[in-house]
């Protein structure tokens, strides 16, 4: 597995992205954000094999930015390479979706468990308000998914560990295309407005200062809904009985 770019470049906030202020990109950043763009709104599907030359027409790079982006995407968990086949975008296979939504639960209840209650809570919360509002006002695929996994970082910063946190950034980075694939499914069948409002529950459970409410509220705020996956992790083999699939080499 390659290294892990660092958390604050793979969840940066719609202002660390120097072109949407006019100011100088390089093009493989811009390459890597049009890519991610188009792999977290569901443009590229998960599986879909990456043909060089048609994105280097449709987004008008040459080979060399494209190579580079891809290379960044395959650090991330959003792009896999197959040798001597080329590369496509990455692909979790249910059980491996599922794992990772436990895990990530399982560190977020331990934050919750060891941060409430909270001194100062007005103070504390502002990095989880603070993303979800970024969550609600964004308009593109890549700032409104990366505020989604910064509110959930944010929650587990709680704790104010440095393990926890450092347990989290590669969960995730793993879980980017079925967070994503959540929240646009859900903006598809019903209202985009949901998922923000799911995510509210959770702030308003974490501002009662009560962790066993914010616990419940994170558990059962609809993650796996729109993945098809929903009441899976609740049977008692839910995870052993699904087929294993191998993991993209990222």
């Amino acid at each position: 597995m390659g290294g892990v770019v660092p958390y604050h470049w793979a969840m940066a906030a719609p202002r660390d992205d120097p072109a949407r202020f006019g100011l100088p990109a390089t093009l493989v950043e811009v390459a890597s954000h049009r890519l991610r763009e188009a792999i977290l709104s569901g443009e590229l599907s998960p599986g879909e094999k990456i043909v060089e030359e048609q994105l280097c027409a449709t987004f008008g790079f040459s080979r060399a930015p494209l190579r580079e982006a891809l290379r960044l995407l395959t650090q991330q968990g959003l792009v896999e390479h197959l040798p001597r086949r080329g590369s496509r975008v990455a692909e979790w296979s249910s059980t491996d979706v599922l794992q990772l939504f436990e895990l990530r639960h399982v560190l977020e209840r331990h934050a919750v468990e060891s941060a409430l209650p909270l001194k100062d809570s007005a103070t504390a919360l502002e990095p989880v308000r603070a993303a979800l509002e970024r969550m609600d006002v964004a308009r593109d695929a890549v700032v409104r998914d990366d505020a989604h996994r910064a509110f959930h970082a944010a929650v587990v910063g709680l704790a104010h560990n440095r393990q926890l946190d450092i347990t989290l950034e590669p969960i995730l980075l793993k879980l980017q295309l079925p967070m994503a694939k959540n929240l646009r499914e859900e903006a598809r069948q019903r209202d985009a407005g949901d998922g923000i409002e799911r995510h509210k529950a959770i702030l308003s459970a974490l501002e009662t200062n009560d962790a066993a409410l914010a616990i419940a509220a994170l558990r059962d705020h609809g993650h796996l809904h729109y993945l098809g996956l929903e009441g899976l992790e609740k049977e008692p083999e839910g995870l052993e009985g699904l087929e294993k699939e191998p993991e993209p080499g990222v």
